[in-house]
């Protein structure tokens, strides 16, 4: 989910500036000879992508933008709960006591959120797909009412990523009857670490990455300087727009993902659901948190871990970020408006 944009305009209040350890490390300077801005943008994993590379000229803008396509669609032909004939679907679909065989990307990357899932106490649960389905955030196209509570007791008793067995030198997972993975709090962190190793292989060294809102920058812009990035803050009052935070990342080396609750949503009556499902309640959360947003090297796991800081809630989710070397900004609903959390992973890497 969106929660970092790297055209939002400079905010008025004094900027804190958060540089990464391995940009403070090593000089930043213009590359020879790379002194080419390419852009580029495409859809993929029902949402926008878009990229920013250094390179000697505008002619290798159609190869990359291939390959970057490429990728991510990848990652849906694996991954999607959309695609009927996804490996993730097929596995969904499957009779109770069936062992499937997963693709490479597949199995890790559901065995990240297995780990997450541990790590965080079932706070991030990847096999909530019903209950999603359910409350109209995935691919069901039927009209839906909020599901009620013998249906979401039916649905809760089907889920539970301990119900997951996994056979890890086989790589496979066994269908225990009626689960529904779903790993959309993890996949497009995923697909941005892809998209940069893609770039990699091709010899691209500076880019700057995004998938619907989660980023991923190496190296430095033609002229030197880092990708800079702004975070948002929430709409405030009955506003839907988000606006730039005091808060500019410089991702070298670094990905940024956000979760929050003012982005995709539904209305039933005159209440709207933010997305995210409370593995405990099977509805959707409502916790006071409005946003986290995770740095860490991989996306993947910063798109993850944000989802599962945004579930436990504001307190929980510092202690877990304290006692895991989190670099995290949560910020809470409260009744005198917003109030902003940083971890001291986070707090360490601000410019003083």
């Amino acid at each position: 989910m969106s929660g970092v944009d790297p055209m939002l305009s400079t905010p008025a209040l004094p900027r804190r500036v958060v540089v990464p350890e391995i940009a403070t490390a090593h000089a930043l300077w213009p590359m020879p000879g790379r002194d080419t801005l390419v852009e580029m943008s495409g859809e993929s994993m029902g949402t926008t992508w878009s990229a920013k590379l250094c390179a000697t000229s505008n002619s290798c803008a159609p190869q990359v933008w291939r390959t970057i396509q490429d990728t991510l669609d990848h990652v849906v032909d694996e991954m999607s709960p959309w695609m009927e004939a996804s490996a993730l679907s097929k596995f969904n679909s499957a009779p109770a006591g069936s062992w499937h065989t997963l693709p490479v990307n597949f199995f890790a990357v559901l065995k990240a959120a297995l780990t997450v899932s541990r790590d965080s106490n079932g706070a991030f649960d990847p096999t909530l797909g019903a209950l999603a389905d359910a409350w109209g955030f995935g691919p069901s196209t039927t009209p839906c009412s909020p599901p009620g509570a013998q249906d979401t007791e039916r649905m809760l008793a089907s889920a539970g990523w301990r119900r997951l067995e996994i056979d890890h030198a086989q790589r496979r997972v066994r269908q225990p009857g009626g689960l529904h993975i779903d790993l959309c709090g993890i996949a497009k962190g995923f697909g941005v670490d892809q998209v940069a190793r893609a770039l990699r292989r091709l010899g691209i060294r500076d880019f700057l990455v995004e998938v619907g809102g989660e980023l991923r920058g190496e190296g430095v812009k033609p002229d030197g300087t880092p990708w800079w990035v702004a975070l948002e803050d929430p709409p405030a009052g009955n506003s839907t727009q988000a606006t730039a935070s005091n808060i500019v990342i410089a991702l070298h080396g670094l990905s940024v993902a956000t979760s929050g609750d003012y982005r995709r949503f539904v209305e039933h009556g005159e209440r709207r659901y933010a997305h995210t499902i409370d593995p405990e309640s099977g509805r959707p959360l409502a916790n006071g948190t409005v946003t986290v947003t995770v740095l860490h090297k991989s996306c993947m796991w910063a798109d993850a871990l944000a989802t599962a800081m945004m579930v436990m809630g504001s307190d929980a989710a510092v202690g877990f970020a304290r006692s895991h070397g989190i670099a995290a900004r949560i910020v809470q609903r409260t009744p005198h408006g917003f109030s902003e959390i940083l971890t001291p992973a986070f707090d360490a890497l601000i410019e003083a």
